[in-house]
């Protein structure tokens, strides 16, 4: 019964800890997906959770195995020495029996025969009593093997269970060693893919310096105080093109430029003509005070047409020069008028101050009269058109010197690069209705007039 009692108390102890553990509490929401390493990270977290949580079963059930095991032990003990003690007491009460059956028959010695009979009683109820102390004997050995044979199968249940819990933890073990293994694994695969990355950033960005480096000519532009010798002109960034009728948007983009450079250096500054018909005397007049009053240097360069107005500028800068066969075209201003007699008369009053202000300059600079610059205009063409190529306008003094080779050191980007940007002062060609084409000039201001050489009528 007391074994019974204490195999019962054994199962109360050997109640699983999960068993006492509390319900979980609810769970929250799912969060946001999460990376591979923070999921590998929570698996090992949970591991580990658990590989504590066995280790902390294993002791409680290594404690009450412990303490059944000393129990057993202490009872095992107990019960031997009781056994060893009731052992004595039977042999100490046999020894006592063996003394009294010699006292006994001593006396039956003594005694005359007629006592032999009881004698023979007495002995045999001695021999009875020693065989039910080697009974007894022998039911307590059997008890004590019982016994020890209990705390050896104990004993033995425990080594396994000992083993098991052993092998559980190498397995755990094992399991987080091997999670550790892989965290380093894509931590290192991580840090390769990162180095790979940032080896292909800087190839990316190796190529578009080196994209960036095509674009340009990576030289710096010439600025020399003396850009023109033995026919060839040395023109830097400080350049400004002049191309198109000119209006008050061109007079705008043109004048702008000029007080820019004046701010940053004296260096000499470039307005470049390819091609220009001329345009309004208002904007023309602005670009030349303007070139007038730069610190700077101005040059003009023509590198084919320039009629008019921009004849006009080129003619009248300190500077000029063309291309051999580059046209210079100089005529009388013309334009459209209406109103009455008097109002027509008032505007050809302004238009002959105009022709004054401007002619007159070209004249004085080519050394003749207004009168014989307008009868040489009419020699050369019957419409007052008088053009000259590039060479023979300097001899004119429509220029200061003829060009033959012009270097462009202020051109350092690759112009297959660029973007074109949209032209804000590129008028819109139109079709009339005989399907030739035309542009609107912009409208005049008050008091100007167009200076434009317009022969097709392709400007109205």
């Amino acid at each position: 019964m007391r074994n019974i009692a204490f195999l019962a108390v054994l199962g109360l102890f050997a109640v699983p800890l999960h068993a006492q553990t509390p319900a979980p509490a609810k769970q929250a929401e799912a969060p946001a997906p999460k990376t591979k390493t923070q999921l590998l990270g929570e698996e090992k977290d949970e591991l580990k959770a658990q590989y504590e949580l066995v280790l902390q079963k294993n002791k409680n059930s290594t404690v009450d195995q412990e303490a059944d095991y000393t129990r057993l032990i202490l009872e095992n003990k107990f019960f031997s020495e009781r056994a060893y003690g009731d052992l004595n007491l039977t042999r100490a009460a046999l020894d006592k029996i063996g003394y009294e059956n010699k006292l006994a028959d001593e006396r039956f010695k003594a005694l005359t025969s007629p006592q032999s009979g009881e004698l023979q009683k007495l002995m045999l109820d001695n021999k009875m009593s020693d065989e039910m102390s080697k009974k007894l004997l022998a039911e307590m050995s059997l008890q004590l093997a019982k016994l020890k044979l209990a705390n050896d199968v104990q004993a033995e249940r425990q080594r396994e269970q000992l083993m098991v819990d052993a092998k559980e933890k190498n397995e755990i073990d094992l399991k987080l060693k091997r999670m550790d293994l892989k965290e380093r694994e894509l931590r290192l695969e991580k840090t390769l893919l990162e180095s790979r990355m940032a080896q292909l950033d800087a190839d990316l960005s190796m190529r578009g310096k080196k994209e960036e480096w095509k674009k340009e000519a990576n030289t710096e532009p010439m600025y020399l105080d003396r850009p023109f010798g033995d026919g060839r002109l040395v023109i830097s960034d400080r350049r400004i093109t002049l191309n198109g009728p000119i209006v008050t948007h061109t007079a705008n983009y043109v004048t702008s430029r000029i007080h820019y450079f004046n701010n940053i250096s004296s260096a000499p500054i470039f307005i470049v003509i390819d091609s220009s018909p001329g345009g309004s005397v208002m904007a023309g007049y602005r670009i030349l005070k303007a070139m007038k009053a730069s610190r700077a240097p101005v040059t003009v360069v023509v590198k084919s047409f320039a009629a008019s107005m921009a004849a006009t500028i080129t003619t009248l800068a300190d500077k000029s020069y063309v291309y051999p066969n580059a046209i210079i075209l100089h005529h009388q201003m013309s334009t459209m008028n209406w109103g009455n007699m008097t109002q027509l008369k008032e505007q050809l009053d302004l238009a002959r101050e105009w022709e004054k202000r401007l002619m007159m300059p070209i004249a004085e600079r080519m050394g003749v009269t207004m009168e014989d610059l307008r009868r040489k205009m009419y020699e050369k063409n019957s419409d007052g058109d008088w053009e000259e190529f590039g060479d023979k306008a300097v001899s004119y003094k429509w220029a200061t010197s003829v060009v033959d080779n012009i270097e462009e050191t202020g051109l350092v980007k690759n112009p297959d690069y660029e973007t074109e940007a949209p032209n804000k002062r590129q008028l819109d060609e139109k079709l009339d209705e005989n399907g030739r084409p035309y542009v609107t000039l912009p409208r005049l201001q008050p008091f100007d007039f167009y200076f434009i050489y317009n022969r097709d009528k392709y400007y109205r």
